[in-house]
């Protein structure tokens, strides 16, 4: 492909990626995958250069475009090299017309910037949630110790017990310590929000939001192999990919426990008043994902916000029927905005008197009112909002 028929690629693409954001269709990641599938003859530097000018457009432009060539024009006026390829030759953007109108250059929609704005993040912190997420491992201490690992490429040690930081693009997957399951990929972040779970071996854990797992599995090394570890979700698709997982890191307490939306207590009545830990890694905005995922910033509304603070109270209160007197409860969300951190935890609160918030034992993080903030400029993780809640 051509330079310029490279641009016309991923003006193809960002138009897909805006459809696909207005109608909650695939991410963007999965369109770029398709869309080469059906193009076998783009070689592999002509996809990293196609994705990566998707990827610099949406990063770009604040509000949604009103088509990917708006969202291309917006970077090529900050880009002379990528404006001249608009000649409409080779396979290219045809010729740049005299009113044609760019897409604004921003951070994110004006509603969104204004809700993160009061929940603190605003400026150079607003800027680094659409930054290059890095690639983070977590060694799973079922099969190995960090400080005893020889990896195939040396990586940077992290402020977690087991974390380990590598260079992006890195083929962990091909490497024999991922097959053997003696590492896992996971955000630093989502290793420390574990970390402050603090699940411990013997206990009896319930891990409300599990999904593929891979909270579950931090969990299970914490826990040595030790106690009882259910993993619940009423996604069967997503729960389907813990097993082989599991397998794959040694994680034997694991089970699985599929649960019908609305009827959750249902499939977890044994459980009732009986946990000692309940893990809610709620479902969310995924602001503090934006690095990887950063068209998620087109597909939130004011409504889908509010929605996702209702599913949150309610996990809530299911996790609080579920633990035992003396118990707790490990509220994670992949977000920055207080409606969904540190609002949820102030109306739980009064929801239940006899709960209390307790500092989550992590060695990074902000306080924020009753929990901790870990963001991308601060930390250089994944956002996530952790707090620890215990019954009375």
């Amino acid at each position: 492909m051509t330079p310029a028929a490279r641009v016309q690629a991923a003006i193809e693409l960002l138009d897909e990626t805006i459809e696909a954001a207005k109608r909650e269709g695939a991410p963007a990641d999965r369109l770029i995958a398709k869309y080469f599938k059906q193009r076998r003859y783009a070689g592999s530097k002509d996809r990293r250069a196609v994705r990566e000018l998707v990827y610099r457009a949406i990063r770009h432009c604040g509000e949604m475009p009103k088509t990917g060539r708006a969202a291309m024009l917006g970077l090529a006026n900050s880009d002379e090299t990528l404006k001249m390829l608009f000649t409409g030759e080779g396979h290219g953007p045809k010729p740049i017309g005299e009113n044609e109108v760019a897409a604004e250059p921003g951070t994110a929609p004006s509603w969104l910037m204004e809700e993160l704005a009061k929940s603190g993040i605003s400026g150079e912190a607003a800027q680094a949630l659409l930054g290059r997420a890095p690639l983070d491992i977590r060694v799973n201490t079922l099969k190995a110790e960090r400080d005893g690992l020889v990896l195939p490429e040396p990586g940077e040690i992290l402020a977690a017990p087991q974390a380990v930081r590598l260079p992006a693009g890195t083929s962990v997957e091909q490497w024999e310590e991922y097959r053997s399951g003696k590492i896992e990929v996971q955000d630093h972040g989502s290793q420390l929000a574990c970390m402050a779970a603090a699940a411990k071996p013997g206990e009896t854990v319930i891990d409300l939001c599990a999904g593929a797992g891979g909270k579950t599995l931090s969990l299970a090394a914490a826990m040595q192999n030790e106690g009882r570890l259910i993993a619940s979700d009423t996604d069967r698709g997503r729960l389907s990919k813990l097993a082989p997982r599991a397998e794959r890191a040694g994680a034997g307490i694991i089970e699985p426990k599929l649960m019908n939306p609305g009827a959750e207590m249902d499939a977890l009545e044994e459980f009732h008043a009986g946990a000692d830990l309940v893990l809610v890694d709620a479902p969310c905005s995924g602001t503090g994902t934006w690095r990887r995922k950063p068209e998620a910033k087109w597909r939130l509304t004011p409504a889908q916000l509010a929605k996702y603070g209702e599913l949150q109270d309610m996990l809530l209160d299911i996790a609080s029927k579920l633990t035992k007197p003396g118990g707790r409860i490990a509220f994670i969300t992949c977000s920055l905005l207080d409606a969904e951190g540190a609002d949820r935890v102030a109306a739980f609160l009064e929801r239940n008197p006899g709960w209390s918030a307790e500092e989550a034992d992590i060695p990074l993080g902000t306080p924020r009112a009753k929990g901790l903030r870990l963001d991308p400029f601060q930390h250089d993780t994944d956002g996530f909002f952790v707090a620890i809640l215990r019954s009375a």
